[in-house]
């Protein structure tokens, strides 16, 4: 993984997601979250960004448009595929065994996907620790 999310990823995808920030917006995300203080964001810095953003509106329906961000195919489902498109569009460098993990974490059931619950507990657990 290459751990950098720049700001203009970080705005493709906050942006489909219904907010507009400023570069001093998106910088002060990266500053709110960068934990390990190298300026960057990495993969979970990120869910952090998007915890962070759920936190300041009505958190279902947040969840529900990140959730549609990475259901390309909006079939309900994220899948090991879908996962590694989105993670390609955010210019991180991850192998299939990386996404394939990723989803087994998520993955509550055991189906091999993502669905909404998973992806919505995922998510609160983010934003408990953050």
């Amino acid at each position: 993984m290459s751990g950098c999310i720049t700001l203009e990823e970080l705005a493709s995808v906050i942006r489909p997601l219904g907010h507009n920030p400023t570069e001093q917006e998106l910088q002060d995300m990266i500053r709110e979250v960068d934990v390990n203080g190298n300026g960057t964001i990495e993969f979970n810095e990120f869910f952090n960004i998007m915890a962070w953003k759920m936190k300041e509106a009505d958190a279902e329906e947040e969840m529900r448009e990140a959730f549609k961000v990475f259901d390309k195919d909006q079939n309900g489902y994220i899948s090991d595929s879908e996962l590694m498109s989105v993670m390609i569009n955010l210019g991180e460098e991850v192998t299939y065994d990386e996404v394939k993990e990723m989803i087994r974490e998520a993955d509550i059931n055991g189906d091999g996907q993502v669905d909404f619950y998973e992806f919505s507990k995922m998510m609160m657990a983010v934003q408990t620790k953050f």
